[in-house]
Parts: C-alpha cells; sequence; structure tokens
C-alpha cells in the first residue's frame, strides 16, 4: 500500500469514527490523497464536475425522492393501506401482512427504502399496535424489515447508482428486481405467519369482499405508477431519467389533482425535504467519483481480479464472499456508499469470471438494503424509532427473524440467478 492510499484511508476512518458524515469524510480524505501525492487539490473539484455532467441518470435520484415525498404528503399512503386491509387482512397475522403487501406496493412508487419507512411506518404501527393486538417491537420490527423491499421493485435510486458504476443496462436492473422483491415479501410474509400462530395473534375482522372493488379503485391510480414508469422504459417512450419525471409529475397529478390531498405549503415542504435529502446524496456521490479515480490510480481492482485469479476462485464462492462482507459492512456503512464505493472494487472481477452484472447488481441492493436493518447501525431501525418513539432496544430484540428469512431469500438469489434474470431475458436482455 503506497503512502498516499494509507493516508487517504487514515484520514477516511478517523473522521469516520468520530461520527462526521461519511460524505465529507470521504470528500476530506481524496483531498488528503491529493495532497500527499503532490497533485493539484482543484483535481478534486474536477473530478466532481466531470462525474456529475456526464452521468444524466443522476438526475432520477432527485426525481424519485420527489416522487416519494409527494406520495408520503398526500393522501396516497392511506388509501393503499385500506386497500391492503381489504385484500390480505383476513388471514392469520393480518395487519402484519397489510404492512408487507403495503410496502410491496408503496415499492413501486418510491424507489426509496427510508421513504417506505416514514411514510407508512407511522400509521401502520398505530393500527398494529392499537389495543395491544401487536407488541410495539414486533409492529416496528416487521415495519422496518418490510421496508426493505422498497429500492428492489422499480422505480430503485440504489440501483440507478449501481448502473451508475456499472454501466449496466438501468432498465434491465429494474426489471430483475421485481420477481426478487416479490420473494422477499413472500418469505416476510411467511414469517409473520409463523410467528402470527405461535404467539396467537387477534385475526382482524374481515372486511366485506364487497367493498373490495370499492377500495381498489380508490386506489388503482396509485396502483399504476409501477405500470406507467415500466412501460414508458421499455416501450421506447422514455428514458430512465425521464421516467423519472414522469413519477414525479404523475405523483404530483394524483396527490393534487385527483386526490386533492396537498396543498401549497405542502408541496413547498416536499420540494424542501426533497433538495436536502438531494444533497446529502449528492455529497456521498460527489466524494465517491474523487476516491473511484483514487481507486483506479492505485490500480486496486487489477489487484483484486489477479489475486482471485490466481487461487482459481469459482464464480459462486465469489459472490458467497462478497455478500458476506457487504452483509458485515452493512452494520456500519449506509447503503449509498457501499454501492458507489466500494461495489466498482468487484465489478472488473466480476466480468473477468463470467458474471452478469444485473444479477451481481440485484444481489449488492438486495444485501445493501438488508444492511439497512443489521444492527448495530441499521438506517431503518432508526427512521423506525423516529417515527415511532418505540425504543431501539425493543426493535432489535424482534428484528432477529425477519433478518434471517431475507438472508435466506439472498441465498436463493445467489444460488439461482436465472430467477433474477428471467424477466429481464423475457423483454431482450441477452446477458
Amino acid at each position: 500500500m503506497s503512502i498516499e492510499l494509507a493516508s487517504c484511508l487514515l484520514t477516511l476512518f478517523l473522521l469516520a469514527g468520530i461520527g462526521a458524515p461519511i460524505g465529507y469524510s470521504i470528500l476530506l480524505a481524496s483531498v488528503m490523497y491529493l495532497g500527499v501525492a503532490g497533485l493539484d487539490v482543484a483535481l478534486a473539484g474536477e473530478k466532481i464536475l466531470q462525474g456529475f455532467y456526464t452521468s444524466t441518470i443522476l438526475l432520477a435520484v432527485p426525481l424519485f425522492i420527489v416522487a416519494a415525498n409527494i406520495m408520503n404528503a398526500g393522501s396516497i399512503t392511506d388509501r393503499l393501506l385500506n386497500f391492503c386491509v381489504a385484500a390480505v387482512g383476513r388471514f392469520k397475522g393480518g395487519l402484519g401482512h397489510v404492512n408487507v403487501v403495503a410496502s410491496l406496493i408503496f415499492s413501486g412508487m418510491s424507489g426509496s427504502a427510508v421513504a417506505d419507512a416514514a411514510g407508512i411506518g407511522k400509521i401502520i404501527i398505530e393500527m398494529m399496535t392499537k389495543d395491544g393486538r401487536y407488541s410495539r417491537g414486533y409492529a416496528a420490527a416487521i415495519t422496518a424489515a418490510s421496508a426493505t423491499i422498497g429500492p428492489i421493485i422499480p422505480p430503485s435510486i440504489p440501483m440507478v447508482l449501481y448502473a451508475l458504476v456499472s454501466k449496466a443496462s438501468i432498465g434491465s436492473l429494474f426489471l430483475a428486481g421485481i420477481l426478487p422483491g416479490i420473494l422477499m415479501g413472500l418469505v416476510l410474509m411467511a414469517m409473520n405467519y409463523y410467528l402470527a400462530g405461535k404467539r396467537g395473534f387477534v385475526i382482524e375482522e374481515p372486511v366485506p369482499l364487497r367493498e373490495l372493488p370499492r377500495k381498489t379503485a380508490n386506489a388503482f391510480p396509485a396502483l399504476l405508477m409501477p405500470a406507467i414508469l415500466l412501460y414508458g422504459i421499455y416501450g421506447g417512450v422514455t428514458t430512465p431519467t425521464e421516467a423519472a419525471a414522469v413519477a414525479a409529475f404523475y405523483a404530483l397529478m394524483l396527490a393534487a389533482i385527483f386526490y386533492r390531498a396537498i396543498s401549497l405549503q405542502g408541496l413547498y415542504r416536499v420540494f424542501v425535504d426533497s433538495a436536502r435529502s438531494s444533497a446529502s446524496v449528492g455529497v456521498v456521490i460527489g466524494g465517491a467519483f474523487i476516491l473511484n479515480f483514487i481507486v483506479i490510480s492505485e490500480q486496486i481492482p487489477q489487484a483484486i481480479s489477479a489475486l482471485l485469479e490466481g487461487s482459481d476462485v469459482s464464480p459462486v464462492v465469489f459472490l458467497i464472499a462478497v455478500n458476506i462482507l457487504i452483509l458485515l459492512l452493512g452494520c456500519v456503512l449506509d447503503a449509498t456508499t457501499i454501492i458507489l464505493v466500494i461495489v466498482p472494487l468487484f465489478i472488473p472481477t466480476c466480468t473477468a469470471l463470467g458474471i452478469d452484472l444485473v444479477h451481481f447488481g440485484v444481489l449488492v441492493v438486495v444485501n445493501s438494503m438488508i444492511g439497512l436493518i443489521t444492527p448495530p447501525y441499521g438506517i431503518l431501525l432508526f427512521v423506525i424509532n423516529a417515527v415511532s418513539d418505540i425504543p431501539l432496544r425493543e426493535i432489535i430484540a424482534e428484528i432477529w427473524a425477519f433478518l434471517a428469512v431475507l438472508v435466506a431469500a439472498l441465498l436463493v438469489m445467489l444460488l439461482f440467478p436465472d430467477l433474477v434474470l428471467w424477466l429481464p431475458r423475457v423483454f431482450g436482455y441477452l446477458g
């Protein structure tokens, strides 16, 4: 390891260790590298500008954030929950199933696990804990676990970021996330069904079937968003970035005109919150642009590839090793940092081993989402704690069963790549 890289890593770990935001830590560590290497520090600004100007797909990130925030600000979440209660609330563990199905549907509109948890979290937790139907920790844990589905089913902000670093097809990534997202929902519902029977949770009074068409019609415009996005991309009508703009506009039309559930003041708050969220992601992306330049300069991906080629590692063993590493990193790092900083190190090796980059991307995103509920630094655990005031210790005590089935689902996706790639191939993907 060169003295320049050592100084960069030391600065990064020192700043992150004392609690500095990870984006700023990456920026300052990169500047330290440039200074020690005797390079012009202005090169940092140049790499950031080049990265943003040549990556038009990044425009999709703030647009999807706006769409999710508009959904939260309007009454769309309430309508979706009413539909889910009518559809699956009648089964054992009913409100737990409602929680998961609501996340499956909301994931087709937000592209963000945090937006999913914040939008549905408080409402569904209050429904589940009313009259002591479910314990507080259980309600919070299944809400956090189901929110991990948000960025798997399209649209997906993490998949946009992965497409940026891997050059994989964003449309194929979106399609590849649908079946894994459904699988995650099914394993969570299965675990919920088992625990509901074991603990004797109350079965909800079923909503009469005659009311289901009315509730479906009420939520139908919101349910159309994923179909509109995928048709726009695969029908050749829009690019992925334009599809994100359509999603934001469609969400605005639903909330402001169709449902009449958002005011001008509410819309202003949506734009302010979206700008803040986009800026925080942008800082990490900017730091990643410089850090990737450093990684290439130090020839780290080539060194990893040479090491693995010399040890004759099979693709499956490599995937298992990388996913274990990402699971461990998910305990201390957020998904954006993992995708932008860690994952690019392994892209050349995936290519050399013949691993499909769309399959690898879905594994990375699913793994990174599982990291959001992994103690001690599970961001979704903190989000649920913030919106519900339920102590973290109660949430963590109940999260392990859901964490286990999600890891099992990840292993199935790893061992059976056709599960991930079947739908993209139906639409012409050649991988």
